[in-house]
C-alpha cells in the first residue's frame, strides 16, 4: 500500500527494529517500580496480547534492581525509562536491559549522556533520545517561541549528535506532542533529517476514546506516509488497552496480521442478552489465544443479538451466536448446534474455535500454520 522509508538496523534484544523490520507495538508498564511480583504480572499480560516491547520506569536505583527481576522473567525486551539521574541508566544496563529510553533535556548535561552512551556501547544497548514538548531546552525554546515541531527536533538531533560524537550509532528517536497537527510536523521534518528509526506517539493523548482517536489519526496518517519503526499509544488508561489499539492501528494499515475477526451488532431494543459483554469477552480472549499475532486460519465469529440480522450473519461466520433471551444460540458453518445460557457463551465458542482450528490444521505442515 506505501514504501516505508529506510531507516539504520538496530537489536532491542531479541527484536529487530528498524532497517525493514516490522513495525513493533510497545507499551508501559504502570505499575509501582518497586514491585517485582506486579510488574511481571502486568509484563506478561502485555506480551499475552501482542506486545512487542515493554518500558518501565527506572527513577532510583532500587527500581533499577527490582528491573534485573523483572528482565529475567520477561517474555519481550524491556526498555528502562529514565529520568534526571544518569546512574539509574548506568544501573539499569548493569541490571540487562534491552534498551534505554533517555530524555536528554533532564538527565543533567552532555558529559552524563556521553558516560552513559560508553556504557550502553559496551553492551551493545540501544538507546532511544524521547523528546516531549515540556522539557526541552531553555535556549531552543526561547529560539522557537515555544515547544514547536521545529523546537522538538533541533532538540532531537542535538542528542543524537551528542551520542554520534561518541561513536554511539544505536540510536533511535522520538518527537512527541500532545496535537495531531505538531505530531504530524515534527516526524515528517525528522525523517528528512535523520536515518535514525523513529518511535511514534502522541505524547499525553487522553483518556480512552479521545486518545485513541488522536494515536489513531496522527500514527495512521504517518505509518501511510513510509514514517515509523515502532509505535506506542500513549492513554490514560490499562497498557493492555494500549497495545490493543496499536495493534488495531497496525492491522487497519495491513502492517500486521489481521487478527481475531468478530462481528458484532450495535444492539437494539430487541436485544434480550447482554451481546456487549460477550461480544467483548469473545475478542478479549481470541487475542489472548493468539498473543497478537493470529494464524491465517483463525475463524470468522459473530455475535448477533435479535433473529433479525442474526441468522444471516451465522451463514456468513464460522461460528456464530445469536441473540435470545438470556441465552444464544449457536451456529457452526451455518448450522445451528444447539442453544447455550448466556453466561457459558463465551466458553462455548471458545470450544468450537479449538475445534475448528484442530480441523483447518489437520494434515498441515508447520509452513502451513506461519502468519
Amino acid at each position: 500500500m506505501f514504501t516505508r522509508l529506510q531507516t539504520r538496523a538496530l537489536r532491542v534484544g531479541a527484536l529487530r527494529l528498524g532497517g525493514g523490520a516490522p513495525v513493533s507495538v510497545q507499551t508501559m508498564a504502570n505499575a509501582d517500580p518497586r514491585d517485582a511480583a506486579a510488574l511481571a504480572a502486568q509484563v506478561a499480560s502485555c506480551a499475552e496480547r501482542g506486545a512487542d516491547i515493554v518500558r518501565l520506569t527506572v527513577p532510583d536505583l532500587s527500581a533499577a534492581a527490582v528491573f534485573g527481576e523483572v528482565r529475567k522473567a520477561s517474555p519481550v525486551p524491556l526498555v528502562a525509562d529514565i529520568h534526571f539521574d544518569h546512574r539509574c541508566a548506568l544501573a539499569a544496563i548493569d541490571a540487562g536491559c534491552d534498551a534505554l529510553r533517555l530524555n536528554p533535556g533532564n538527565i543533567g548535561g552532555p558529559d552524563k549522556v556521553r558516560e552513559v552512551a560508553r556504557a550502553a556501547k559496551a553492551k551493545g544497548i540501544p538507546i532511544r533520545i524521547g523528546v516531549n514538548g515540556g522539557s526541552l531546552e531553555k535556549d531552543i525554546l526561547a529560539k522557537h517561541g515555544g515547544a514547536t515541531a521545529e523546537a522538538l527536533v533541533e532538540s532531537a538531533l542535538r542528542h543524537a549528535k551528542l551520542l554520534e560524537d561518541e561513536g554511539f550509532r544505536d540510536i533511535a528517536i522520538s518527537v512527541k506532542a500532545s496535537d495531531v497537527p505538531r505530531t504530524l510536523a515534527a516526524y515528517r521534518m525528522l525523517a528528512e533529517r535523520t536515518d535514525c528509526p523513529l518511535h511514534l506517539g502522541v505524547t499525553e493523548a487522553g483518556t480512552f476514546i479521545p486518545g485513541t482517536v488522536r494515536s489513531a489519526v496522527a500514527l495512521g496518517i504517518l505509518l501511510s506516509e513510509g514514517i515509523g519503526d515502532t509505535i506506542r499509544v500513549s492513554l490514560t488508561d490499562a497498557p493492555e488497552r494500549e497495545v490493543k489499539v496499536g495493534l488495531e492501528i497496525l492491522r487497519s494499515l495491513g502492517l500486521r496480521a489481521p487478527g481475531p475477526s468478530v462481528t458484532s451488532c450495535p444492539t437494539c431494543g430487541r436485544t434480550k442478552a447482554d451481546v456487549m459483554r460477550v461480544a467483548a469477552e469473545v475478542e478479549e480472549a481470541l487475542e489472548r489465544r493468539a498473543g497478537g499475532h493470529v494464524a491465517a486460519n483463525a475463524p470468522h465469529v459473530a455475535v448477533m443479538g435479535c433473529v433479525v440480522n442474526g441468522p444471516g450473519e451465522a451463514r456468513d461466520a464460522d461460528i456464530a451466536l445469536c441473540g435470545l433471551k438470556g441465552a444464544f444460540a449457536l451456529y457452526v458453518r451455518g448450522e445451528r448446534i444447539g442453544t447455550v445460557p448466556e453466561g457459558e457463551a463465551v466458553a462455548a465458542v471458545l470450544r468450537e474455535v479449538e475445534k475448528f482450528s484442530s480441523t483447518e490444521n489437520n494434515g498441515k505442515g508447520e509452513n502451513d500454520r506461519d502468519s
